[in-house]
């Protein structure tokens, strides 16, 4: 299992503003920020994203490579997939759908973030919700 993940971002402030809207729907609502400083040498500063007092999300400032990541997000339900797809506004890459090259209960939707990074809203009802 993943603790946390920590894509880079050219814009942090216009990621926090694209991340907080599209988040928001899957329950992803804590914001936290840390700063670099207080970490060892070196450390950058990170803006965080959780829910239930867990921070799994982090943002970090740096040189982007568009496409570099795609990143999966659980949704307790369908209704969540399409709520986060729409709060996205992005470059929608698939509509929510069933994923049926997958398995036909695998619910997903498909966008791109502002620095092109690949981002996944799925929902999996044998897994999950």
């Amino acid at each position: 299992m993943l603790d946390h993940i920590v894509p880079t971002v050219a814009d942090v402030e216009r990621s926090i503003v694209f991340y907080t809207a599209t988040l928001g729907p899957l329950g992803i609502t804590q914001r936290l920020d840390y700063a670099g400083k207080d970490g060892p040498p070196g450390h950058p500063d990170l803006k965080g994203f959780g829910k239930n007092g867990r921070f799994i999300f982090w943002l970090r400032k740096g040189e982007t490579a568009p496409g570099s990541m795609h990143i999966g997000f659980a949704a307790d339900s369908e209704a969540m997939v399409d709520a986060a797809h729409v709060a996205a506004g992005a470059l929608e890459i698939h509509k929510p759908g069933p994923q049926l090259h997958y398995d036909p209960r695998y619910y997903a939707a498909q966008v791109a973030d502002p620095d092109g990074h690949t981002l996944e809203f799925v929902n999996k009802s044998w897994q999950h919700g």
